[in-house]
């Protein structure tokens, strides 16, 4: 895959209505919904049930005003695509990779690092900030807020 395919995806503002409209009709739909793809002939196409779930999930990112990205997992990235990805620079991701956060590997001169390594990174990484941000609104209910802004 071309590494312009990870570019991320985003619908134009004008068709950001049409876009609600679809993320709306699509999340009526049950677990088991079945749904066809209408070709310009005419034809159907039975959308396959993980096909509907990915398309589900996209347009609900869509729908939102969000960019998207699809990318096979063992794609390979480089290191400013995968900073890009969470958001750092690419001289943190760097350190985080010397560091053994992050498998990688070597291709000459230069790191490349897959995309389920990187999203495995990202989901443990996210986690963690969760249950620390819980622990830190325990610890402010359990000193009763701020009284000073009482």
């Amino acid at each position: 895959m071309a590494a312009s395919n990870i570019l991320p995806i985003s619908a134009p503002p004008e068709q950001q209505r049409e876009v609600r409209l679809i993320a709306r009709a699509l999340a009526t739909q049950g677990a088991q919904a079945t749904c066809e793809l209408v070709g310009p002939h005419g034809e159907r196409h039975l959308i396959p049930e993980a096909l509907f779930h990915l398309l589900v999930r996209v347009v609900d990112v869509l729908a939102r005003g969000d960019a998207v990205t699809v990318a096979p997992v063992a794609q390979q990235l480089t290191t400013q695509q995968a900073a890009n990805i969470l958001n750092v620079s690419r001289q943190y991701l760097v350190r985080l990779l010397d560091e053994g956060r992050i498998p990688h590997i070597k291709t000459g001169k230069h790191r490349r690092v897959s995309v389920k390594d990187l999203l495995e990174y990202k989901t443990h990484r996210d986690a963690q900030r969760r249950a620390t941000l819980t622990d830190l609104t325990h610890l402010t209910e359990d000193f009763a807020g701020y009284p000073e802004l009482k």
